[in-house]
């Protein structure tokens, strides 16, 4: 199969999949979390989002694409981080945190694999 947009990748449905999730889960945050944890999550899991899809537009250059994933992976990661504090402060059940934190990882482990497969992904004397 060929991948005609970054929407199509499995990586990126996933990612606006939790990102999603995570949205309706912050409604329910306590208000004091409105400005600090809830803002926080919901940004660097939208980013992850918007990331791949910087990355796509710059498949003709490699070394910008890997940097693009790059930066995707940290705000997977991060996002991992908040949902450390969500559940210690008993904002999400451990099921939960659980479920999301596999998907984060999940996710962290198919943009290194594109990473490391970049040459795949980039556009080779393309210009579209």
């Amino acid at each position: 199969m060929v991948v005609k947009d970054f929407k199509e990748l499995r990586v990126y449905q996933m990612a606006f999949d939790s990102a999603m999730k995570i949205f309706e889960l912050t409604k329910k945050f306590p208000a004091e979390e409105r400005y600090s944890l809830s803002d926080q999550i919901r940004r660097s899991s939208r980013s992850i989002c918007a990331n791949l899809a910087e990355a796509w537009r710059k498949r003709r250059y490699q070394a910008a694409f890997i940097l693009k994933l790059s930066d995707a992976d940290a705000e997977s990661a991060e996002t991992g981080v908040w949902l450390d504090f969500a559940l210690h402060c008993g904002y999400i059940t451990k099921t939960v945190y659980q479920t999301l934190l596999d998907n984060y990882d999940h996710i962290c482990r198919q943009l290194t694999k594109m990473s490391s497969q970049a040459e795949m992904w980039c556009l080779k004397g393309r210009t579209s």
